[in-house]
């Protein structure tokens, strides 16, 4: 029998803020996808339960955008359409880019060297770096032209991706990143020095004490540092340690690391930006697809909490082809959607805890956020984490109630493996690559949460159990019964 534990919560207790920073910016596939309506039907989806402000992805200059070309005599032409349809499809839906800036264009590479990601991106330098800045700064100038000063400055723009891994040739690495960014920087400063630009959005939360050295140094434009983590990164790699550090405490610990070198730096107060991060790089299915990210993202946001301006989930959809076309519907991807539209676990998560408040309550509690909202309910997250593949245990919770005035009752929503999770449904469909539209319309019923309990609270210390099974996620909230 679960040993019964004790949260309480007073109502009147001070709080601090608590801005929403893990739903302010998402991933997502390549810039070509968001011209399909499948990506758009599933953005506006995750933007419905989220109001998410930015959208992140790579290849805006890949060649299949058709945005950089020379003429016969080697002449640099530039063709806007199709960045035009991508920038303005997004915000139509309310949603503005964080702009990474890649990757190479064939007719600018110095060679033509690609990622091995299905759709075979360009990870060369440039053949001129002054071709480079003038592509930069017509690509800026054309996005301010269009849309105005006033809005671009509430972009972001970033330069690359992962240049410390296998998404940069240059040699060395590091120096030559750092002369695409400064190309990159002083291009966008040109057009406008009211424009944000940074990087090194590097993997592994690799590089950024020296990249900020590198721009204080050399006077080089920074407004921002971004850089990427997953939770199933190897301590040696993030760390340079031999440690076996476990999924729930990667992410918040390279955090820790980065927030500490910027504060150590010349430049102290620059933002930073997780422009990527997931419980796994890997496809897991008992991981990305499953219950486990409830209490995994709640956990996260529990430890991050001030160390960071924004954390960018990869990804919000399952549109997406870095290996391939997507087989079938479950296999580990990074999406909050799975394809045809079926939302997982985690999309549920998302919706929970947006449900939050923007004021904490301090708690000693490892596993329970407590926010106050602005009409002055409660809004409390509680959580059972174990590890994927791991039973785990049930868990009781005694929630104690404090200095609630009036009537009052709790909402509680659920979170499970048969609850707001349609993994296990397919599964017992016999895990169909190719689910008929009848099989599809009964994963997104699976994938829909059950209806709140609703249970009344008396007294001033009003008490209810929570019952939360292994890989769960609580949310609670207060209502006033008039």
């Amino acid at each position: 029998m679960a040993i019964t534990e004790t949260v309480a919560i007073d109502a009147r207790s001070s709080t601090q803020p608590f801005p929403h920073f893990w739903e302010k910016v998402f991933g997502s596939g390549r810039a070509i996808l968001t011209l399909r309506e499948s990506y758009r039907q599933d953005l506006r989806a995750v933007k419905a339960i989220t109001d998410f402000e930015y959208v992140r992805f790579h290849a805006i200059f890949h060649d299949e955008v058709g945005f950089y070309d020379e003429d016969r005599h080697g002449r640099p032409v530039y063709n806007f359409s199709y960045i035009d349809q991508i920038y303005d499809g997004l915000l139509e839906l309310g949603i503005r880019p964080f702009v990474e800036l890649s990757f190479m264009p064939l007719k600018l590479a110095s060679k033509r060297i690609t990622h091995h990601f299905w759709y075979k991106p360009i990870i060369a330098s440039p053949k001129s770096w002054s071709r480079w800045e003038a592509l930069i700064f017509k690509f800026t100038k054309h996005l301010v032209d269009r849309y105005g000063i006033k809005e671009v400055t509430n972009w972001y723009f970033e330069v690359w991706n992962e240049p410390n891994l296998d998404f940069w040739s240059g040699k060395p690495k590091q120096s030559t990143y750092y002369e695409l960014y400064d190309h990159a920087a002083h291009a966008i400063k040109r057009v406008n020095g009211n424009l944000r630009v940074g990087g090194p959005a590097t993997a592994q939360s690799a590089w950024v004490d020296r990249f900020i050295k590198h721009c204080f140094e050399k006077r080089v434009p920074i407004d921002f540092v971004s850089t990427h983590i997953y939770a199933n990164d190897k301590a040696k790699d993030v760390f340079g340690s031999k440690e076996i550090i476990p999924r729930n405490e990667m992410v918040a610990r390279a955090i820790g690391k980065v927030k500490d070198q910027v504060t150590s730096s010349r430049l102290p107060n620059l933002p930073i930006h997780w422009t990527e991060y997931n419980a796994s790089y890997k496809n897991e299915v008992s991981v990305t697809d499953s219950p486990f990210m409830g209490p995994w993202l709640a956990d996260n946001i529990l430890k991050c909490d001030g160390l960071v301006t924004t954390l960018a989930y990869w990804t919000f959809s399952d549109i997406f082809e870095e290996r391939g076309v997507v087989r079938q519907p479950f296999y580990g991807g990074f999406g909050l959607i799975a394809a045809g539209h079926i939302p997982k676990a985690s999309y549920n998560a998302f919706k929970l805890l947006h449900m939050l408040g923007t004021d904490r309550i301090k708690l000693k509690s490892s596993s329970t956020i407590a926010t106050r909202r602005v009409d002055g309910s409660l809004a409390i997250a509680i959580w059972n984490y174990a590890p994927p593949n791991k039973a785990g245990s049930h868990r009781r919770v005694k929630l104690v109630l404090k200095g609630l005035t009036g009537l009052n009752a709790i909402r509680i929503h659920l979170l499970h493996h048969h609850n707001g999770s349609p993994l296990a449904r397919w599964k017992s469909m016999g895990s169909p690559q190719s689910p008929t539209s009848e099989q599809q319309l009964e994963l997104r019923a699976a994938g829909e949460l059950n209806p709140p309990e609703l249970r009344p609270l008396t007294g001033e210390n009003a008490a209810t159990i929570i019952h939360l099974p292994p890989h769960s996620l609580a949310l609670i909230e207060t209502i006033q019964i008039t």
